[in-house]
């Protein structure tokens, strides 16, 4: 039961992975070691993050449990640097853009996924006792690779000099929406009190909604640009 287990939890967190990059065109553009390289940018990008939380936003315990919505909001901003990353490594790649923004979330979500939730899948879920969290960990982590993606394709968006000026409000609301992601769901866990399935519902349902979006307005411009070609 517990191999089932372990054998479930991976397969959940890993095969999408590997669906999306097999669907989604990449293998036949041999597109691997520019996933690679994109997730080198992440951890490059995670580092930096790191040293700039460190020196201006030092760890401080909470009063009584509660949140600190300004110390979660300037931590959040920080996640800007993760745009700046993803800009510089689709500006790297040469090719369409679809190709540039699917290496730049498939390599930004994999190195993630490996650098936090590979370990705690790989030793957690082989424990005795079945525990959900290690499910819903996985789940999650699909949550996030169609979140990197979706970031992805937005900031290759802005970058667009085609892209009409009514929807760069758009594109830029839907940036930030997705920088303050953990900023949001700490105020739902707070304020609302979601559990554990209930929240992850509400973070598919917040990804799923701002991926649609960013989706809609690439088909919009991808059909602009062709019917000028």
């Amino acid at each position: 039961m517990t191999l089932f287990h372990f054998g479930n939890c991976l397969a959940l967190a890993y095969v999408p992975y590997f669906i999306v990059y097999r669907c989604s065109g990449l293998s036949e553009y041999s597109a691997f070691w520019k996933c690679v390289q994109a997730g080198f940018a992440y951890l490059f990008t995670q580092l930096c993050k790191m040293l700039i939380l460190a020196t201006f936003f030092p760890a401080s315990d909470p009063v009584g449990g509660s949140l600190d919505i300004l110390g979660e909001f300037m931590k959040a901003t920080i996640d800007i640097a993760d745009l700046v990353g993803l800009y510089f490594v689709m500006s790297s790649i040469a090719g369409k853009g679809e190709i540039k923004f699917m290496v730049a979330g498939m390599g930004w979500a994999t190195a993630e996924l490996i650098m936090t939730r590979f370990l705690p899948l790989w030793f957690g879920a082989r424990g005795v006792e079945f525990d959900w969290k290690y499910i819903q960990m996985s789940f999650d982590s699909n949550i996030s690779l169609v979140q990197h993606i979706t970031t992805a394709t937005l900031v290759w968006l802005w970058s667009r000099h085609d892209l009409h000026k009514s929807f760069q409000p758009v594109v830029v609301t839907l940036l930030c929406l997705s920088c303050y992601r953990p900023l949001i769901v700490e105020i739902l866990i707070h304020a609302v009190g979601l559990g554990s399935w209930t929240l992850l519902l509400a973070k598919a349902l917040f990804t799923g909604g701002i991926g649609t979006v960013g989706l809609q307005l690439y088909i919009g411009l991808t059909h602009t640009s062709n019917s000028h070609l």
